[in-house]
């Protein structure tokens, strides 16, 4: 099992970084979704990050060693592979139907999911925190789809369909977290992340139309590369936090990523009214998203905050 380095203020550097980072890059990929396809603009996200760290890792003598994987290592990358395309491809059509926000927010499930794998692989305990924390996630959901409930509820319209493909995205994602989990054992993040770029890229190449980003505006085409880069080091961050730091305190620094997005859009919307709309939520939906990240939080650290009160409270019994 992976053992983390113990450098928790790196590990939560590294985590803000990917939160401000996953945070902002909705707001750019709905832009350039305007006129490229979601396997298109995910190829090339895949492929630029993949040749870069492939030519980092080159001119540095440590590409990985696929001879020190054995079976089990290259059954998870083949999950790894396929997960993290899944998300990519998933979430993207999803985005495409929602606003920057909704598509965030609803990938906070994520942590809850990954909880209920880790109960079943690594047989961990579901404990009363985190108990907690799904009830309070899950009324931060009705409080932030109050408006859209009904329609979420009785039909299969376009906001539904946004829903659940965001849905299908995140739940596809745990697998790929937890794959990429025990690969950290043998290779380093940047090793993992080039074998998991390149192999998604190649098994996209069927089905993309590269000569789309020609027909992108000079801003969108920056907005692209940006995107690129964003994949680079917002995904190389995440990695390298879980090296350093335990992905329950990992998962909970990221809940903060729908709030990120949700100040980015608004900004945006303020800046160039032209190019991002506000978000269409009111002031329930905001007091459900705020709640959401909660309970996310919540998820992530209720082993932890139950160990710590009993801990404590063991300290008082022994003084009495």
């Amino acid at each position: 099992m992976h053992i983390t380095s113990g450098r928790w203020v790196f590990g939560l550097l590294l985590a803000l970084l990917t939160a401000l980072l996953w945070g902002i890059l909705p707001i750019k990929l709905k832009q350039v979704l305007q006129v490229m396809d979601p396997v298109t603009v995910t190829w090339f996200r895949l492929a630029v990050s993949g040749v870069l760290l492939f030519v980092w890792l080159t001119a540095n003598r440590r590409l990985p060693s696929f001879s020190r994987l054995g079976g089990k290592g290259k059954g998870l990358i083949v999950v790894a592979i396929f997960g993290l395309l899944g998300n990519y491809v998933l979430y993207l059509i999803g985005l495409k139907l929602l606003s920057p926000g909704t598509a965030q927010l609803v990938v906070q499930l994520g942590p809850v999911l990954l909880l209920v794998a880790s109960v079943f692989v690594f047989k961990e305990r579901f404990s009363l925190g985190q108990g907690l924390g799904l009830l309070v996630l899950l009324a931060g959901f009705g409080l932030f789809f109050n408006q859209r409930l009904e329609e979420l509820l009785t039909s299969l319209g376009t906001y539904t369909t946004g829903v659940l493909t965001v849905v299908l995205a995140t739940s596809i994602w745990v697998f790929y977290a937890l794959s990429q989990k025990q690969l950290l054992t043998v290779w380093g993040s940047q090793q993992v992340m080039m074998v998991m770029y390149l192999g998604c890229a190649l098994l996209l190449t069927p089905w993309v139309h590269p000569l789309e980003a020609l027909q992108l505006s000079p801003l969108q085409g920056w907005l692209l590369l940006a995107c690129c880069l964003n994949t680079l080091v917002a995904y190389g961050a995440f990695a390298e936090a879980l090296a350093h730091w335990e992905a329950s305190r990992v998962s909970a620094t990221l809940a903060l990523t729908p709030l990120v997005t949700f100040v980015a859009v608004a900004i945006a919307a303020w800046a160039w009214p032209e190019y991002v709309q506000a978000e269409e939520i009111n002031a329930l939906g905001y007091v459900g998203a705020i709640t959401v990240v909660l309970g996310s939080a919540l998820v992530a650290l209720g082993p932890s905050l139950v160990a710590g009160w009993k801990a404590r409270r063991g300290r008082l019994v022994q003084v009495r």
